[in-house]
């Protein structure tokens, strides 16, 4: 049952009675609010007008490639798998659509345009052959005018598609990083996560990363998989360690509704949430052992490694989001100060496909409008603020947020952060909140703490698909 926790002092508009986790693995934190939140706008208001407060000489691509080879039994992302080459086509054909008309409303403004970040995620964009890699590579630069070889740029892949060709298109446009998605090193594991892989593909994929000499080289790994140890979990972290990643991604397993393990995973909440938590504490203290420093729940980074950064100067962190973002494809998002953006979202297969094929007979002048959107207000936007710094080893700066909002943190937050303090999960050092050691351990618990309940309410009323 959970325990309510007295509110010492008024609480942001909109908020819910606080209670107290249950669990430390609510949900992954990534971006405020969650895609669930978003509603489909009757008469979106057009890109131009969206962008035209926006500052334009720093802002980040994203773009979005819905396709994987295979579907692991944990995703819950919007992918699809074997998507023949007609699908993949005639999607680059539609995103370059969509880039054009996004360019002309940024370019609307009359304002110099620069892209400091840049990523491709998904799915798994090295789904994409070379030369389909490489027109994804010409519209981000000959038609958004991203310079790809100026930006920090980042580029998923998998040991299926990271092939020697695709990855020499990523090295000779000028990545930055490349992040793998091992999650086990061991056959059994992979197959229990119903992730068909072989050690010997993972080490080959690898390989060929390793001679392209990518600035980092991420590898992710993942705890929780069933019949999973301190034992074989060391196998996995040793034989990543032996790559020299320059960071490590740690992700706690869930299994969400829709996914391949939902219908198999027959733990109990408890003997799992143990589980996890072991494995998080061992993998954690194995890695600064070995060299590395934790700068998220997360993330990892080798000592000395050089972070990827924004224009000024700050480390581009795993809950990195402001205004700026311009998604293109079917499942990005975009964002900016008033309104954050997207098209429509589905887990289940069916609805995935559907999507897809909607996007790709989308209009053109469809694109001219926000379609799927959450509209943002001062109280979410402080929200999204302590998420981006709280989460962070970093922690959060009571003066930064006062100059920013002209209201105290402590003020603002103040039930959030007494219970906080009472578990012990954050501490105040010289005006900076931060996590404790137990309170990093519990931040996927702890972001939601900050939900508004207009964002949960609207979660909790999303039907998934």
């Amino acid at each position: 049952m959970q325990k309510t926790v007295p509110l010492p002092m008024p609480a942001l508009r909109g908020s819910l009675p606080l209670t107290e986790p249950e669990t430390p693995y609510e949900q992954y934190v990534y971006a405020y609010p969650h895609q669930k939140a978003y509603r489909l706008l009757d008469d979106g208001p057009l890109l131009s007008e969206l962008w035209s407060k926006e500052r334009l000489d720093t802002l980040s691509l994203y773009a979005h490639i819905p396709f994987c080879e295979m579907r692991c039994g944990f995703c819950n992302l919007f992918t699809r798998t074997g998507a023949p080459e007609e699908v993949t086509s005639a999607f680059l054909d539609t995103l370059e659509r969509q880039a054009r008309v996004t360019r002309e409303a940024l370019e609307a403004q009359g304002a110099p345009i620069r892209f400091s970040l840049a990523a491709f995620g998904g799915g798994t964009p090295t789904y994409l052959t070379a030369d389909e890699l490489t027109r994804l590579c010409d519209i981000s630069e000959n038609i958004m005018g991203a310079d790809l070889k100026a930006a920090s740029w980042s580029v998923e892949t998998s040991p299926a598609t990271a092939t020697a060709d695709r990855i020499a298109v990523l090295s000779e446009r000028g990545a930055t990083r490349l992040s793998i998605g091992v999650q086990s090193f061991i056959d059994e594991e992979a197959r229990a996560a119903v992730r068909p892989q072989k050690r010997e593909e993972v080490e080959s994929a690898l390989a060929v990363l390793k001679e392209a000499r990518f600035p980092i080289l991420n590898i992710d790994l993942i705890y929780g998989i069933d019949g999973q140890t301190e034992r074989t979990f060391k196998v996995s972290l040793d034989a990543a360690l032996a790559w020299e990643p320059e960071e490590v991604y740690l992700y706690p397993l869930y299994v969400r509704p829709l996914t391949g393990l939902s219908s198999r995973h027959a733990k109990t909440l408890r003997d799992w949430n143990d589980q996890r938590l072991r494995l998080y504490r061992f993998g954690r203290d194995h890695l600064l052992s070995a060299g590395y420093e934790q700068t998220s729940m997360r993330v990892f980074r080798r000592l000395g490694t050089a972070a990827v950064e924004d224009t000024d100067g700050s480390s581009i962190s795993e809950y990195n989001q402001q205004a700026g973002m311009v998604g293109l494809g079917v499942g990005a998002r975009s964002f900016t100060t008033d309104l954050h953006y997207t098209t429509d979202y589905a887990v289940a297969v069916p609805e995935v496909r559907r999507i897809i094929d909607d996007y790709i007979a989308t209009p053109t002048e469809q694109f001219r409008r926000a379609q799927w959107a959450f509209r943002m207000n001062e109280g979410e936007r402080r929200r999204m603020y302590v998420l981006q710094q709280l989460l962070e080893s970093t922690g959060l700066h009571a003066a930064g947020y006062e100059r920013q909002f002209a209201t105290r943190f402590e003020d603002d937050f103040a039930p959030q952060l007494g219970a906080l303090v009472e578990k012990r999960w954050v501490r105040e050092t010289d005006g900076t909140f931060g996590l404790t050691l137990e309170g990093m351990a519990w931040a996927d618990a702890v972001g939601p703490m900050f939900f508004s309940s207009r964002v949960r309410d609207n979660m909790t009323s999303y039907q998934d698909r």
